[in-house]
C-alpha cells in the first residue's frame, strides 16, 4: 500500500522562530514576520514578481520583469510574455514548487490585469495560491 510520506521543514517546529518578513510592510514597526516556511515561500514569491530584471543590487537576474509588459498594450501576446516570464522565472529561482494553475486575467476597460498563480510545495502536500492584481 502506498502513501504520500508529507516532509516538514525543521524550521516549523520553532513557532517563536521567524523565517522571514511578510509583505506589505504594514506593521507597527513596519515589519511583520512569518513563522512557516509556506508563508515566507508565498512572501518571496510575491517579492520576486513585483521585482524587475536589474532592480536587485548584486543580483540583476532577480525579478519577474513584469512592469514593461503589464504597461503596454494589453493583447494576447502580451499575455502570453507575462506568462512565459512567471513560468522561466519560478522554474529558475524557486526549484522547490510546482505551478498547478496559472491565470492572466485583462480587464482593459478599468487598466488592471489580476494573475491568479496555484502552486505545490515540493515533497510535502502543502498547496497554496496567491492573487495578484495590477492596477494603472
Amino acid at each position: 500500500m502506498a502513501f504520500d510520506v508529507k516532509q516538514i521543514n525543521p524550521i516549523d517546529f520553532l513557532p517563536s522562530v521567524a523565517v522571514g518578513v511578510a509583505l506589505p510592510f504594514s506593521a507597527k514597526n513596519a515589519f511583520r514576520s512569518t513563522y512557516t516556511t509556506q508563508d515566507a515561500l508565498k512572501s518571496n514569491l510575491v517579492n520576486f514578481l513585483l521585482t524587475d530584471t536589474g532592480e536587485r543590487f548584486m543580483n540583476p537576474n532577480l525579478g519577474a520583469g513584469l512592469r514593461p509588459l503589464l504597461f503596454d498594450q494589453m493583447t494576447d501576446d502580451t499575455t502570453d510574455a507575462v506568462e512565459s516570464a512567471i513560468r522561466r522565472g519560478i522554474s529558475t529561482w524557486f526549484n522547490n514548487i510546482s505551478l498547478t494553475d496559472l491565470k492572466i486575467n485583462q480587464s482593459p476597460d478599468t487598466n488592471s490585469v489580476t494573475i491568479l498563480l496555484k502552486y505545490k510545495i515540493n515533497n510535502t502536500n502543502v498547496q497554496d495560491q496567491l492573487v495578484i492584481n495590477f492596477q494603472q
